[in-house]
């Protein structure tokens, strides 16, 4: 039997790719699966034992206990993709989206009493994909706003932004996929599948966000905790958030970013607080922030 060997204090598992790295498996969801190499499923259980022994039960504490040991994990885009849609379990390599999923997986999991890597593929299933099963490409959540809708009224997620002092709202049109398809593997060469993915899109949807401005206001930053899920809104057209990743508060009460950070190559804390972070941001003109139902 192949040996894996774990360094703990890195917390990095040997990660070997596997020879049938693009071939299938079945999950225990009984859907198809696809690992990034034979260490997914090791460093997965190994999380999970580590959360379990942290004596942490809260859904806020949990998630960021398991940011805090995803720090320094490479960012990788476009892990999801393939020529058909299978269940991708890769805890090696994160991008902004897959990295709070994770976060949802293993936090839900450890306040279910879950410490196996097949009950985390079974809560990033049902996080990542419209009414938690996974069918073709259409049925993954690939727009914030319908990620959180769909959660929500599935019990896993609740959006807080509305509560915050501030809060203002915003009407847009999300469907940059459906008029940008020559940018996306799956859509480049399938009309069908434009089609699909046009009637899950949104259209004149009302949502809240905080802008930008208010992110240093006194109220807002002691309504916020470590452990809330932030999306940053764009206003880039046909898309609502640019980015993703979690809130952490200083033991001053300001809020900072840890995230899967593309500029920065791996999930990182960001250095300055996120009013400062997102000061002179051309296209990102507020937040959104939501948080786990326990």
């Amino acid at each position: 039997m192949k040996k894996i060997f774990i360094l703990i204090a890195l917390l990095m598992v040997a990660c070997a790719p596997r020879q049938a790295s693009q071939q299938v498996a079945q999950a225990a969801t009984t859907v198809q699966m696809r690992f990034h190499c034979d260490g997914d499923t090791v460093l997965v259980n190994e999380l999970l034992k580590k959360g379990h022994e942290s004596g942490i039960n809260d859904a806020n504490g949990l998630v960021e206990f398991y940011a805090r040991q995803l720090l320094g994990t490479p960012y990788v885009a476009h892990t999801l993709e393939a020529d058909e849609e299978v269940l991708t379990i890769n805890i090696h390599e994160l991008d902004c989206l897959t990295f709070i999923e994770s976060l949802y997986a293993l936090t839900r999991a450890t306040l279910n009493q879950r410490y196996s890597w097949r009950d985390y593929a079974d809560y990033i299933e049902n996080v990542r994909y419209r009414g938690g099963e996974m069918g073709d490409y259409s049925s993954r959540i690939h727009y914030i706003s319908e990620w959180i809708i769909d959660n929500n009224v599935r019990g896993n997620l609740v959006e807080i932004t509305p509560e915050l002092p501030h809060a203002d709202y915003m009407i847009k049109n999300i469907d940059y996929m459906s008029r940008h398809p020559s940018q996306y593997q799956q859509l480049k060469n399938d009309s069908a599948m434009v089609e699909k993915i046009r009637r899950y899109e949104l259209r004149q949807h009302r949502f809240p966000y905080l802008k930008r401005s208010w992110l240093n206001d006194k109220g807002v930053k002691a309504a916020l905790k470590s452990g809330d899920f932030i999306s940053l809104v764009t206003k880039l057209e046909g898309l609502d958030v640019s980015h993703n990743g979690i809130i952490i508060v200083d033991e001053k009460g300001d809020p900072y970013l840890l995230d899967a950070s593309m500029s920065g190559g791996k999930v990182i804390l960001e250095s300055k607080p996120l009013f400062k972070y997102l000061e002179h941001s051309k296209n990102n003109i507020g937040v959104r922030v939501f948080r786990m139902i326990p």
